[in-house]
């Protein structure tokens, strides 16, 4: 299969050295694609600002901003199989950039926030039967509601397996998580490495060859 992997922030640049971004170390996607090549599968993997060494075997592409992810991911799904979405994308960017450098003698400063779009649920729009997407959801709260909450946002992103797990899985090596479908939960709540986790989601990808 040919599998698309985002892993990593984005940034939004509020002048030329300062952003808003978020501190997601990138290593789930990563381990996404090494799981994916090494289960012989064709990998390409869109990469945020992280500093991880790429699987060896996959191609990768790096982005910065949510309209950069957009960009790649408008040229990169539509040649794609399955597409997990683990890239995690910032909510909002500054309504502009300020030219060079603030320097601390402008405060006080307001910082008014815009929403991003939301970049797979642009993409899937253009969603062909034949394709899968995996989305990942950060969550607080008891299971039974935050899978709830999951299953809503599926459909609107068209979304075949949601991953979801606590906020602390944010840059840890391991994380207390779940994939739930539309009706059913396909992987329990469990403790795994993300390793670990990165393995059981390619496994679920095996239907997807016929």
């Amino acid at each position: 299969m040919r599998i698309l992997v985002t892993a990593g922030p984005t940034r939004e640049y509020i002048d030329s050295v300062r952003f808003i971004t978020n501190a997601s170390s990138g290593r789930m996607g990563f381990a996404v694609a090494e799981a994916a090549v090494r289960a012989g599968h064709d990998v390409t993997l869109l990469a945020g600002p992280v500093r991880l060494d790429p699987p060896e075997g996959c191609r990768i592409e790096r982005f910065v901003s949510v309209a950069d992810l957009k960009d790649a991911l408008g040229r990169h799904f539509a040649a794609c199989d399955v597409l997990v979405m683990a890239a995690a994308v910032g909510d909002f960017r500054p309504d502009k950039i300020f030219p060079g450098k603030i320097h601390r003698s402008d405060a006080p400063l307001s910082l008014r926030l815009l929403a991003t779009e939301d970049v797979l649920a642009s993409v899937a729009r253009g969603k062909r039967p034949d394709q899968r997407i995996i989305a990942f959801a950060v969550e607080a709260g008891p299971d039974d509601l935050i899978e709830a909450k999951a299953r809503r946002e599926m459909a609107a992103k068209s979304a075949d397996y949601v991953v979801v797990y606590a906020p602390d899985a944010i840059a840890a090596s391991a994380s207390r998580a779940c994939v739930v479908t539309p009706d059913a939960t396909a992987l329990g709540w469990a403790r795994r490495s993300k390793a670990d986790l990165a393995r059981e989601i390619v496994r679920l990808l095996a239907p997807c060859r016929d």
